[in-house]
């Protein structure tokens, strides 16, 4: 199935699926995409063309993502935030074409962030791959090479064993197995309201306030989400916005609670950015903006 679709706006594909955890834009500017969608698995593979992508799909699926790409892509997104002028304004101006969409995969969200639990990211990047290797499905369409990630099924049916030889230790193991076996409940977040929905994520063994931000920014597509329990990100939104070097969770609460109700953007802007919390150096510069 081939579409061209249709974007207004600036739009930076590659942050945008980033910030969905819906597959990857490669060297060229071309995303490719392989999951599970409501009639079986499917793989889109689309390239930006002035102000539109050309977006092709492949699988028993095929139609059902196609009508969800313009939910896993934003395209209805825009900023709430109403920022008077200054530092803060200036950098989500910069990251404008990050749209906030919303990848209605829930287990494969629930999956990433499991694996990102109390690992670094490179850590966490190489369970990820070595589970998709072994354990992934090859996708629909022409490109041999692409895998599709593990269905709840699969992964439910795993022991610790299995997981362990993909670097995946006993904790990170037990939490992802019970997340697969409760597949089909997870899923019911996406016709629930916020609160029921981060209540029903945290109801898993395993999932506590930072899983379930990171699941309802990237999976329900909550545009104020904010995770909480993170060793690095109290840090990096004090010494954003407000020169200090150091934060817990109270602080990081307190300085971004003016951009309610799409906190989420603001994070995602900073990170993007590249903002890290110093040991010693100047002030930064978005000081005094919160």
């Amino acid at each position: 199935m081939q579409r061209r679709i249709d974007i207004e706006g600036r739009f930076d594909l590659r942050s945008t699926v980033r910030m969905v955890k819906a597959g990857s834009v490669d060297s060229a500017g071309t995303w490719s995409w392989s999951t599970s969608a409501t009639d079986g698995p499917a793989t889109v593979v689309a390239t930006p063309n002035d102000g539109s992508l050309n977006a092709e799909t492949w699988g028993p699926g095929a139609e059902a993502l196609f009508d969800r790409l313009p939910a896993v892509l934003g395209l209805d997104d825009r900023t709430a935030l109403d920022v008077e002028s200054g530092p803060v304004k200036d950098l989500l101006k910069r990251h404008a074409g990050t749209r906030l969409g919303a990848s209605g995969a829930v287990f494969e969200a629930t999956a990433i962030a499991i694996l990102g639990q109390l690992v670094t990211r490179t850590e966490a990047t190489r369970s990820r791959r070595k589970l998709l290797a072994t354990y992934g499905e090859p996708a629909p369409g022409p490109k041999g090479d692409l895998r599709r990630f593990p269905d709840a099924d699969r992964i439910a049916a795993l022991s610790y064993a299995d997981l362990h030889t993909v670097g995946i230790e006993r904790k990170r193991a037990s939490t992802l197995i019970e997340a697969a076996r409760r597949a089909k409940r997870l899923d019911e977040i996406l016709g629930m309201d916020r609160d029921s929905a981060y209540a029903r994520l945290q109801a898993v063994r395993g999932i506590g306030p930072w899983t379930a931000a990171f699941v309802m920014g990237a999976a329900w597509g909550d545009k104020d989400a904010v995770p909480t329990g993170d060793y690095h990100l109290p840090n990096t939104v004090s010494w954003a916005l407000a020169g200090e070097r150091r934060g817990d969770d109270t602080r990081m609460l307190e300085l971004l609670d003016p951009y309610r109700p799409e906190r989420r953007r603001l994070l995602l802007a900073i990170k993007s950015e590249g903002i890290h919390a110093p040991k010693y150096g100047p002030k930064s510069a978005l000081r005094g903006h919160s």
